[in-house]
C-alpha cells in the first residue's frame, strides 16, 4: 500500500479544477483565471531572438537573467516608486513559484498564516505544504480584505500574513489607507507580509499600492507576467524582498527549479521593457467588460460589490444557481472552492468577448429565475 506524507494529503485538487471538469465542452467558461489576449508580439519576439541566437538552450543564474531582474526592478521603481536592486529578485516559474519558496523559506510546523476567506486557492494548500496552519479571515461586506480582521487573528503563533489586491477571486483593491495598516501590522508585530500583486497593473478605479512602499523589510512582492501581459503558459514570475529574504528564499528555489524556463524569461524582459500600450488597452477592454456583467447582473436581481481591478467579478447567489448555470452550459465558480467565507457567492470571470459574456447573461437570468 503506498504512504503519502501527512501534509499531501491534507491537500486536495482545486474546486476550480473539479468545476471545469464537470462541464460540456461547448460551455462558455466564466471560469478562466487568464486573459483573452494573446502574448504581446515583442514578448514573443523576445523569446524568439534568444532560441535563434541560441541564448535560451542552458541553465541562467538561478535568480534569473540580468536584464530581466533589471527590468523588474524598474517596473516596480516605475509603478511603485519601489527601490530595490536586482539582486533582490529571483525569477521563478510563474507566480505560483513565487507563493511557495515565499512560504517554504518563512513558515513551518507549528506556525500560523492568516489569509483572505474567500481568497486565492493556493494560500491554503501551500500553507498546508509547509507544515504551518492557514488561518482564514473573513474580507469585508464589500470584499476588501481588513486589516483589523487581520490584527485581531494574530496569535502568538502566527508567522506571516497574506494580502492580495487586487483581489483573486474577488476583485477589490485595498485602499492606501488599508495598506498602510497592512505594513504596519507586519512592523509592529514582526511578521512577514506576503504581499501578492500579480492584477496590481488591472486597476480600474483608484491605485494600485504595496505594502513594501511602507514596509520593505517586513514585505516579500510576489508579481508575474501571466496576468498583465497574457503570459499565464509562459509560467514567468518573481518575488522581491529584503536580501535576507531573499537569501532564504533562493536556498528553495535552488532546488525545486533551479531557474525559470530561459525562453520565457527572455519574453518576459521583453515584455517589461517594450511597449505597454497594449496593458492599457487590455485594462480599458477588462473595465468596459467589467461595466456589462455588474450591470448585467444587477439587471437579473443579484447583490454585486462592484470590483475595482483584476478581471472578476463575486455576485452574491441563491442556493442552486451556480449548478444551475453549469447544466446550462455556463462555468461559472462556487465562492466557496475560495473558502468557507465564500459560501453563497460565485466567482465570475469576464475575460472572454462581449458576445460570450452578453449570451452568458442570458443564461445566468433563465437559471437565476429557475432557482430563486
Amino acid at each position: 500500500m503506498p504512504q503519502f506524507s501527512d501534509r499531501v494529503e491534507r491537500i486536495s485538487i482545486s474546486g476550480i479544477r473539479e468545476v471545469f471538469e464537470a462541464a460540456g465542452e461547448d460551455a462558455i467558461n466564466l471560469g478562466l483565471g487568464q486573459p483573452d489576449f494573446p502574448t504581446p508580439e515583442h514578448a514573443r519576439q523576445g523569446a524568439v531572438d534568444a532560441i535563434e541566437a541560441g541564448k535560451a538552450d542552458a541553465y541562467t543564474g538561478n535568480k534569473g537573467i540580468p536584464e530581466l531582474r533589471e527590468g523588474i526592478v524598474d517596473k516596480h521603481e516605475r509603478d511603485l516608486g519601489l527601490d530595490y536592486d536586482p539582486e533582490q529578485v529571483i525569477a521563478t516559474a510563474g507566480g505560483s513559484e513565487a507563493l511557495h519558496i515565499a512560504l517554504e523559506a518563512h513558515v513551518g510546523p507549528g506556525d500560523e498564516v492568516i489569509i483572505p476567506d474567500p481568497g486565492f486557492v493556493a494560500y491554503d494548500a501551500l500553507t498546508k505544504l509547509t507544515g504551518a496552519e492557514p488561518v482564514p479571515v473573513p474580507v469585508r461586506d464589500d470584499l476588501t480584505i481588513d486589516p483589523a480582521a487581520i490584527e485581531a487573528a494574530i496569535t502568538e503563533d502566527t508567522a506571516a500574513f497574506v494580502v492580495n489586491s487586487p483581489g483573486n477571486p474577488t476583485g477589490a483593491v485595498s485602499p492606501a489607507a488599508d495598506v498602510k495598516e497592512f505594513a504596519r501590522i507586519a512592523r509592529e508585530h514582526d511578521l512577514l507580509c506576503l504581499s501578492d500583486e500579480v492584477y496590481g497593473r488591472i486597476v480600474f478605479e483608484g491605485d494600485h499600492r504595496s505594502p513594501a512602499e511602507f514596509a520593505p523589510e517586513q514585505t516579500v512582492v510576489v508579481d508575474a507576467c501571466s496576468k498583465t501581459y497574457s503570459m499565464t503558459g509562459w509560467r514567468l514570475g518573481w518575488v522581491a524582498a529584503a536580501p535576507e529574504r531573499v537569501e532564504r528564499m533562493l536556498r528553495v528555489h535552488q532546488y525545486v527549479q533551479a531557474c525559470a524556463s530561459a525562453p520565457a524569461q527572455y519574453a518576459a524582459a521583453a515584455a517589461l521593457s517594450g511597449p505597454q500600450d497594449v496593458v492599457e488597452e487590455m485594462v480599458d477592454t477588462f473595465e468596459q467588460r467589467r461595466d456589462l456583467v455588474v450591470d448585467g447582473l444587477r439587471e437579473i436581481g443579484l447583490d454585486v460589490p462592484t470590483p475595482e481591478g483584476a478581471f472578476y467579478v463575486m455576485p452574491e447567489v441563491p442556493e442552486g444557481f451556480v449548478d444551475e448555470c453549469i447544466a446550462r452550459g455556463v462555468v461559472i465558480v462556487p465562492g466557496e472552492a475560495f473558502g468557507d467565507a465564500g459560501e453563497g457567492y460565485a466567482r465570475i470571470s469576464y475575460a472572454t468577448s462581449t458576445e460570450e459574456l452578453e449570451e452568458a447573461l442570458a443564461i445566468m437570468e433563465a437559471a437565476y429565475e429557475a432557482v430563486r
